[in-house]
């Protein structure tokens, strides 16, 4: 304190009213330390005296106040120490005033702490970092009353730590978090302010470790925390790297970094410790099932991944435990980094249980009944295969050395099955059934043609209609679609019509439009779509449209999204019928075939936007989602023998693509199937190849279209009709409509909690279905102070099963290192991860006889 500062409370001092018979007041500065020897003599008193005492003149300053001077107010340093026998002035002391101005009590003034005689001896310890006011303030802006040394000592390492209040594990992960053993600037600061010992003995105490070493603390805490949660068989021979008897705080302090903004951090850490220790080719030699509650060891997760995918690859893969392997990774803190892996081991799985349902093959006998098998079962392989291909390409981001070969071989597996059995038997069956059909008369009985669309899906509907056309949206993507597009609040359906041949661009745009009859026109070896005569290139389609409905117009949606809000309004102000063209798929394909399952994901996005924008900016209601052809796909460019040599007809060819060709009426390729065709009166006829076969030619060998495939000619149709919220039929079906987070629910009975790791279940009430969406949850235990007494847990409730047993959940919880009392009432708090709900609290006694002392500095 400044001799200012010290000044101005001395005189507040001699001002204050005298105690009763007294005429004046001595007050005793006792200055032991000689802190203030070189100021004393600057100080004046406006007051009092100032009587600096010293060796030599004790006897004469006695004299002075005993004898010379009675009335005077009187301040009298004392730096000298003296016992009570031999102090000459112990009589003047008795009645007389104590005034303490050394350092170490001015900080304890100035910082509120008690002064007491074993915390003044704390805080002298504390000299160095206390002789700084930044150091100080920061101490000061710890939120706590210290009145004990230990929580002087405590409040001190926050302090160091750039803490604002006392948390044990903060304060050790601070100093882990701030660096390496040899560039750790937290750990040379408490060494410098004398805290160092403190720390390290904390650390002891929690977690067990003995050196000093920051190092090898975050081993000993990672190890620690991992003996908690597996079998002590896996660490034999590591014991001087753990502790299990303190582990219980480790496995704390690691699940809630893990669960942090830090723990990129303690991936690095753990990384290390993995290397240090020969973790992963410890762990290799154990099942997944010994490896599976160990989360905070990345290498587990590479251990597991590449298990599952061995399996995999020697065709030993059990489909339905890989998946509660998935599910029960999936929570853990580095699930993210290894998720494509995950994902795509999740649909190689749903892959193999499509296989095992179907692998008697696809032997309808009716076209009709492959096709609704199709569009309500089979093109389920299409959307595995394509998610998988997703999780495929986003591994080429990471590189993970010990995965990618063994992925690249599941890859190898997956195209397999999916193209040697799904595509050719699915394709083989289908093909016989309808080239009798395609011969004859040019589509398949009994199904929706997409020539029919505008009469169908347009021309009558009431009110505004805008048709949404993705060139490339084939039915599974289109399927992906609706799922997204029911969590709207509307009504979606699903549809599907048979697109007409040949599968691509110019014939099944034009099949869209409105028109009595569709044919071409050939000139210079070309070929145009011609509706009712009329030329059906995009820049006409507008004018075909009008023809039906003046009332009409056509967009493209690149030209349309680039627009302001109000030229948006006046494109469709006072129009019927809108067409949007959206043409994301079936461009990519044009760039990188390679690329188109990543395109269909963003057409899916772009789809969803653009209805928003229609529904909330143009107050739009109906829109129709379709497409003019689907596509086939596979990641393998196909063999020579899988193409169709074309050398026998080459010159009678109009025009061809991979899945279709053209030709004058001279050919007669009989190794194709002809289909008849709206084409034969300008003398074209069109050829298709059976199955999956592609035909020599230039272009993409990946992504084709054009052909009678499945997965080409079902096209799909998606009615979308916004419900708004004030009309009747949204009131009337408004628990229908509204979407819904599935609920979860505690199914133990048991309230009582006695044992320091214990077992939950818990139960989803509802099936992901319908309005009803995936939540993800949080569970725990609180005291009544609401705080976190176990670790969290973390529940995603996604599942569809209507069966009630397949939709509940195991949980194991740990208990903090704390005290418990059993009349103490404790909750179970269920909460939803984003925090939208209202908790569900359920009561819990806990009864545990666990002691934990005060920490002994």
């Amino acid at each position: 304190m400044a001799l200012e500062d010290i000044r101005k409370e001395l005189e507040q001092r001699f001002d204050q009213p005298l105690p009763e018979f007294y005429k004046r007041r001595i007050i005793f500065w006792n200055d032991e330390a000689k802190e203030f020897i070189n100021e004393i003599s600057e100080l004046s008193l406006s007051n009092a005296k100032v009587l600096i005492l010293s060796e030599t003149n004790q006897f004469i300053s006695k004299k002075l106040l005993s004898n010379d001077d009675l009335d005077s107010n009187y301040l009298v340093y004392n730096p000298l120490t003296s016992d009570m026998e031999e102090d000459w002035f112990l009589d003047i002391k008795l009645y007389s005033e104590e005034y303490r101005s050394d350092i170490t009590s001015r900080y304890m003034q100035e910082m509120n702490i008690l002064n007491t005689p074993a915390l003044r001896k704390v805080v002298k310890e504390y000299t160095t970092f206390f002789n700084a006011v930044s150091r100080r303030s920061a101490l000061m802006n710890v939120d706590i009353d210290i009145d004990t040394p230990n929580k002087l000592h405590l409040a001190v390492l926050s302090a160091i730590c750039g803490l604002r209040k006392i948390d044990v594990q903060d304060i050790i992960q601070t100093v882990l978090t701030d660096g390496d053993d040899i560039n750790n600037t937290i750990k040379l600061d408490l060494l410098k302010y004398g805290a160092s010992d403190v720390f390290w003995q904390l650390v002891n105490q929690k977690t067990g470790y003995t050196g000093t070493n920051i190092d090898e603390l975050n081993v000993h805490i990672l190890l620690s925390a991992v003996s908690k949660s597996c079998n002590s068989k896996l660490l034999e021979g590591l014991d001087d790297y753990y502790n299990d008897v303190q582990n219980s705080f480790c496995y704390d302090f690691i699940t809630e970094w893990l669960h942090s903004g830090k723990k990129d951090l303690l991936y690095e850490i753990a990384r290390y410790t993995e290397v240090k220790l020969s973790l992963y080719n410890r762990f290799e030699r154990f099942e997944n099932s010994d490896l599976l509650d160990i989360e905070c060891l990345p290498c587990v997760d590479e251990i597991i991944i590449s298990k599952m995918m061995k399996s995999v690859i020697d065709h030993s893969i059990d489909s339905k435990g890989f998946i509660s392997i998935i599910e029960k990774r999936r929570t853990c803190a580095w699930y993210e980094r290894f998720e494509c892996y995950y994902d795509g081991l999740l649909q190689v799985c749903n892959m193999q249980l499509f296989y095992e349902e179907h692998r008697r093959g696809f032997h309808l006998v009716e076209a009709k009944k492959i096709w609704d098998a199709y569009t309500n079962d089979y093109y389920l392989m299409d959307t595995y295969y394509r998610y998988f291909h997703n999780a495929f390409s986003k591994s080429f981001m990471i590189a993970n050395p010990k995965l990618d070969d063994d992925f690249k071989l599941v890859a190898e597996t997956v195209e397999k099955e999916y193209k040697n059995w799904f595509l050719n038997d699915l394709a083989e069956n289908w093909t016989n059934i309808v080239q009798k059909d395609l011969t004859e008369i040019g589509y398949v009985k009994g199904i929706e043609k997409q020539e029919d669309f505008y009469l169908n899906h347009v021309k009558n509907v009431e009110g505004k209609i805008y048709v949404i056309i993705s060139d490339a949206l084939r039915y599974e993507v289109a399927s992906s679609l609706v799922k997204d597009l029911e969590l709207d609040r509307s009504k979606v359906e699903l549809y599907s019509v048979q697109g007409v041949f040949p599968t691509i661009t110019k014939f099944g745009m034009a099949a869209l439009l409105p028109k009595n009859k569709l044919s071409v026109e050939v000139k210079n070896d070309s070929i145009k779509v011609l509706a009712d005569g009329h030329t059906t290139e995009m820049s006409d389609r507008d004018a075909v449209l009008k023809l039906s409905n003046p009332n009409s117009v056509a967009l493209r949606y690149k030209d349309f999204i680039t627009m302001k809000r109000e030229e948006k309004r006046d494109a469709v102000k006072g129009k019927d019928i809108v067409y949007i063209y959206h043409d994301t798929i079936d461009s990519a394909s044009h760039n990188d075939d390679t690329s188109v399952f990543s395109a269909c994901d963003t057409a899916i996005e772009e789809i969803k936007n653009l209805i928003n924008i229609i529904t909330s900016t143009l107050s739009g209601i109906n829109i129709v989602i379709t497409a003019d052809h689907g596509f086939l796909y596979t990641y393998e460019p196909l063999r020579e023998d899988d193409k169709m040599d074309r050398t026998s007809f080459a010159k009678d060819i109009i025009e061809q693509g991979r899945r279709y060709v053209l030709t004058d009426e001279k050919a007669d390729p009989d190794f194709l199937i002809n289909v008849k065709s709206f084409m034969n009166d300008e003398g074209v006829l069109s050829f298709a190849p059976r199955e999956n076969i592609r035909i020599k030619g230039a272009g993409g060998q990946n992504f084709v279209h054009g052909g009678i495939s499945l997965q080409e000619m079902v096209v799909p149709v998606i009615t979308y009709r916004y419900l708004r919220s004030g009309y009747k039929s949204y009131i009337q079906n408004k628990d229908k409509i509204d979407t819904k987070s599935v609920t979860l629910s505690l199914l133990s009975s048991s309230r009582k909690i006695s044992n320091k790791i214990f077992n939950l279940r818990f139960y989803q009430k509802e099936a992901v279905a319908n309005n009803y969406v995936p939540c993800t949850y949080d569970v725990f235990i609180t005291d009544a102070a609401e705080q976190a007494v176990s670790d969290k847990q973390k529940i995603i409730a996604d599942r569809t099963s209507e069966n009630n047993k397949e939709r509940e959940f195991k949980c194991t919880f740990n208990l903090k290192p704390i005290k418990f009392s059993s009349r103490d009432l404790y909750y179970l708090v269920i909460q939803d991860e984003k925090r939208l709900q209202i908790p569900t609290k359920e009561e819990f006694q806990i009864d545990i006889p666990m002691a934990f002392d005060e920490f002994d500095f």
